[in-house]
């Protein structure tokens, strides 16, 4: 693997932290309640830091073998909980049916980011990252 292909999967991994680091703060120490949605998004985010740092650690060009199929599902279950929250999607079809609905808005700055957008904008860069990455291993054959 050189070093374009290294520097992508260390943003891949810098993302996935910051993503996993943020969405523990917001419900340990901002004390927010994260909806079933919320949670979904948790569960395939979290592995995808351990998958980049092993990565990291001992380069393998299976990586993105190992990570789309995590980065896919959260991204789609977060473009879904993205729809709900811009109102395209009824409220009366999602998950949330017990605890804090999903369309719960905790934070809005500046008008337009809310939770689930950063968890979209998360899972949007790693897919790109990771189709670029790809791309770079085809080149190298």
């Amino acid at each position: 693997m050189n070093n374009s292909s290294f520097n992508i999967v260390f943003f891949c991994f810098l993302i996935a932290s910051i993503a996993s680091l943020g969405s523990l703060f917001f419900s340990e120490v901002m004390k927010f309640v994260p909806c079933s949605m919320c949670w979904y998004q948790r569960i395939f985010m979290y592995p995808l830091v351990f998958i980049f740092l092993i990565n990291i650690m001992y380069p393998d060009k299976k990586v993105i073998k190992y990570s789309l199929p995590l980065v896919l599902i959260g991204l789609i279950i977060s473009i879904y909980h993205n729809l709900l929250m811009w109102d395209i999607i009824p409220e009366t079809i999602v998950p949330c049916v017990s605890g804090v609905p999903c369309s719960t808005v905790y934070i809005n700055w500046f008008n337009f980011i809310t939770i689930p957008l950063l968890s979209l904008s998360a899972y949007s860069s790693i897919f790109i990252l990771l189709l670029i990455l790809k791309r770079k291993f085809k080149n190298e054959k």
